[in-house]
Order: C-alpha cells, then structure tokens, then sequence
C-alpha cells in the first residue's frame, strides 16, 4: 500500500499530450514531488491522465468491492474511540490464522 497523501485537494493541470512529451521529465517531477496531477489532451479531449503513484496505489485499492465501505466503517469506528492496540491487533491476527504465519 502506498503512502497517505496530504489532505489537500490536488492541483489538477490540462495540457496537450504534445506538450507533455515534450516536458516530460519536467511534468514527471512535478507529479512525484508536488504531487499534482495531469490531465493529458489530444485537440481538447482529455484521453489519459498522469498523477502520483501513491495516489493511484491508493485509488486501486478503492476500486475493489466493498472498499468505500469498509473505509467509512472503519472511519467511524475511530470517531467513536472503537480503536484496538497494535499488538492486540497482531496478537489477534496471529490467533486467527496460526498456520498462516511465515516461519523465520
């Protein structure tokens, strides 16, 4: 999984994939440090997009099944103080699923 993006609302550019490839190492660093986000256009129409890998590890795993909802689930269990400790956490993990464990 990747890394949790700042909560900011990401800076959206539309260029022509002609220009894009043209500044590519200039859009690539851009994307990977400022994380802001491509929207590459062939005569207006946007036809592909270029944003931080982070960003889309993050949305991959939201495009699963039931993802968003067991993102809210768990983000109202945390509002609520319905938290578990780490090693209880693993404690549990290792209980449930004891043939599972990698041997060292």
């Amino acid at each position: 999984m990747g890394k949790q993006a700042k909560s900011r609302k990401p800076v959206v550019h539309h260029i022509p994939i002609t220009k894009a490839r043209i500044n590519l190492g200039q859009v690539v660093r851009r994307v990977h440090l400022n994380r802001e986000c491509f929207v590459l256009e062939k005569d207006g129409i946007p036809v592909a997009g270029i944003m931080n890998v982070d960003d889309m590890e993050n949305w991959l795993e939201q495009q699963s099944p039931g993802m968003g909802t067991q993102i809210a689930e768990g983000y109202a269990e945390y509002q609520k103080g319905d938290t578990t400790s780490l090693d209880a956490f693993i404690t549990e993990v290792r209980r449930e699923s004891p043939g599972k464990r990698a041997s060292k």
